[in-house]
């Protein structure tokens, strides 16, 4: 079984990652906080509400990376990409769950995928990625004449908008109806906007409470819609499905690996 190290475990996503580890019995070797952080030398079963695991966080840097073979990443993007240069360097493999990168954090994910095995996803529930494949038949079938909202709902404490999965899902949709998304998308309406063009792909964005994550696909025709959701009711839904990547990537060769590829999806899209 690979040793496998958390980023950022103090995070909410970190703490779940801790919690489904010591369930699941995995070989968790390092779990990192900041430099400096306060909760320097905690432990990190402690910290997640599991009990003492005999693991004092570490300081993320040099050392630490060396602690671990895989190591899993929901932090934020440039936190991410410091981590990325470390795992580069010492020739650790990653599971990256970050969100909300811009074309040019991408790249840097991309190019480091020429030396190290990684896992990037917007999302890494078994759920969402089976709907990114239900909502591409989906619009082979309704797409042509439906018209096609995607709506998302997350916690007050979500810092992009729309979310990495709303995004992924539009994609996996424009693909299937070959059009170009940054040119279909529409990520709000006001006003006087006129009649909507069957072209486009909608998203509406709600922000509030502790909402975990809701998606919902919708093809709107005349005389009957569909409507395909996802919601997730714990965050232990995506630390379930990156610790599964994590252990996938065992003696992987270098390369950007996607969810789907984990699950064995890839012969439905």
């Amino acid at each position: 079984m690979p040793a496998i190290g958390i980023f950022g475990a103090n995070g909410r996503m970190g703490r779940a990652l801790v919690s489904v580890a010591k369930e699941q019995q995995l070989n968790l070797t390092a779990a990192t906080v900041r430099a400096g952080s306060g909760l320097l030398g905690v432990d990190a079963g402690e910290l997640a509400g599991v009990g003492k695991l005999a693991l004092p966080l570490t300081a993320t840097g040099p050392d630490s990376i060396t602690q671990a073979e895989i190591w899993v990443d929901f932090t934020m993007p440039e936190a991410m990409l410091a981590h990325l240069e470390l795992a580069v360097s010492a020739n650790k493999a990653m599971v990256i769950g970050v969100t909300g990168l811009t074309d040019a954090q991408y790249a840097r994910v991309q190019q480091a995928a020429k030396h190290i095995p990684i896992v990037w996803a917007p999302n890494m529930s078994v759920g969402v990625n089976l709907l990114l494949h239900l909502v591409q038949t989906a619009a082979k079938v309704m797409g042509p004449s439906a018209d096609i909202e995607i709506i998302e709902a997350h916690h007050r404490f979500k810092k992009d908008a729309p979310s990495g999965t709303a995004m992924a899902i539009g994609a996996s949709i424009a693909k299937a109806l070959e059009r170009d998304l940054a040119k279909v998308a529409v990520y709000g309406r006001e006003g006087i906007t006129g009649e909507r063009e069957q072209q486009t792909i909608g998203f509406a964005t709600v922000r509030g409470g502790d909402i975990i994550g809701d998606h919902t696909a919708l093809f709107a025709d005349l005389g009957e819609r569909l409507e395909i959701t996802h919601k997730a009711s714990s965050r232990n839904t995506f630390a379930q499905g990156a610790l599964r990547a994590a252990l996938w990537l065992q003696n992987k060769q270098a390369g950007l690996y996607s969810m789907q590829q984990v699950l064995g999806l890839t012969e439905l899209s």
